[in-house]
């Protein structure tokens, strides 16, 4: 399908370029116009291609809003039907900056992904600057679910964002749970747990004027009584979905520090709506184990992902090889090549894919390093450069395979058109 230009504002029935960039909240409009006029090589789309806008005929017309819920009972019915409409998915691609674009969304949707969400987009700067939402985020009619997820800390800002998206995603999700400097300095994420007040503004003003339902990423406090108190909170403002990081607001890294799956479990006993875990899935054992003990309805995961893609249809990096797993003839390189052959089909701006290239290729690049430097030394990137590079690794030789693993559910129908494609 070839990409389409949306007109500003405005639907598209075949596919929405809808961007945004995710700078401090504290950056002015005048900063953020500068951004559009950058020369940096990497922040330009990888495709040049553009089509005609939608025409005034394809504009889906307005809906009325649903009645709101009569009880809080009828919320939590509402909450589960719809999750229960998109197939109760339980994989899910975590929202990481710059890296869980469209093409990276489809290449994990291959390999077992049942939905994903977007990169954290800035509410503000998204509702206000055209030409930075026709920058950063894309989507399609087969990328469903989604979660479309903003920043924000003004409720009617983050309305007039989530009112563009909302005729295209399943939830638009308010990110609580970013934890860096930057959110420190913009005042929202994480840092907004210490404004509970202004938590649930966002929340009830969501809930109250959108047609699709409001979702939540959030942290844990480090007492529990406190992460129980602001969960219930979130899900009596109206949050149709809570999806919770085991780990609090000073535990960045996620290598030293273990996520806290008994503080998600309590989060889920507690609730009445669907409750996502994220956090300490590196495979899809994790993924089981991380099930059984949260009693989550489904599970995020992030940086094992961008490593490897294929880690939902039960593929294994050698780091958690098992003894009885065989090689499983597909490796990261085969999955490099699907990744660039959609991103030719779903541009993006090329930083975007140097940073998967690194992430993906890393363990190749281990054994040849003189292509990493050849990689990061080359200024401006190609689409057939990166397929020589590739196509040179390979025949260096020395890579690492995955490994199969089993997964819990079947997505064979997912894999082998992952398989085929990566052999295409």
């Amino acid at each position: 399908m070839s990409p389409r230009r949306l007109a500003p504002f405005l639907p598209n029935t075949r596919l929405l370029l809808l961007r945004s960039l995710n700078p401090s909240l504290d950056m002015s409009p005048a900063a953020a116009a500068h951004l559009t006029t950058v020369t940096d090589p990497d922040e330009e789309i990888c495709s040049s291609t553009v089509v005609a806008a939608a025409a005034p005929e394809e504009i889906a017309p307005s809906v009325p809003l649903p009645p709101p819920p009569a009880s809080a009972e009828e919320r939590v019915e509402r909450a589960w039907a719809h999750w229960r409409r998109l197939g109760a998915p339980r994989l899910v691609v975590a929202p990481m900056v710059d890296n869980s674009e469209l093409p990276f969304r489809m290449l994990c949707r291959r390999y077992g992904a049942d939905a994903a969400y977007t990169p954290m987009l800035h509410s503000r700067i998204f509702s206000e600057n055209e030409k930075n939402r026709n920058m950063e985020f894309t989507t399609c009619k087969e990328d469903r679910p989604l979660f479309v997820q903003f920043c924000a800390n003004d409720p009617d800002i983050l309305l007039q964002a989530a009112k563009i998206v909302e005729p295209h995603c399943d939830y638009v999700d308010i990110n609580f749970g970013c934890p860096q400097r930057i959110a420190r300095r913009g005042y929202y994420g994480a840092f907004l747990m210490d404004n509970l007040p202004l938590v649930k503004s966002l929340v009830q003003n969501l809930s109250a004027n959108l047609h699709v339902p409001v979702s939540c990423k959030i942290r844990i406090f480090p007492r529990l009584e406190d992460t129980l108190a602001y969960a219930r909170m979130l899900e009596e403002a109206g949050a149709s979905l809570v999806a919770v990081h085991g780990r609090t607001r000073d535990e960045k890294d996620g290598k030293k520090f273990r996520a806290d799956w008994d503080a998600i479990k309590a989060v889920k006993d507690a609730l009445r709506i669907p409750v996502l875990a994220n956090g300490n899935i590196r495979h899809m054992e994790d993924v089981k184990n991380c099930l059984e003990h949260t009693g989550a309805d489904g599970i995020l995961s992030a940086e094992p992902l961008l490593e490897n893609p294929a880690l939902f249809a039960g593929f294994r990096t050698k780091e958690w090889k098992e003894d009885e797993d065989k090689d499983s003839g597909l490796d990261q390189t085969d999955l490099a090549i699907e990744y660039l052959k959609l991103c030719e089909q779903y541009p993006v701006p090329w930083r975007m894919i140097r940073s998967h290239v690194h992430k993906m290729l890393g363990d190749w690049f281990k054994v040849h390093p003189q292509v990493r430097e050849e990689f990061n030394a080359q200024p401006i990137l190609t689409f057939e450069w990166l397929h020589d590079m590739v196509k040179k690794l390979k025949e260096l030789g020395g890579g690492i395979p995955l490994y199969r693993d089993i997964p819990i559910q079947s997505h064979s129908d997912t894999i082998g058109g992952g398989l085929a494609a990566s052999k295409a």
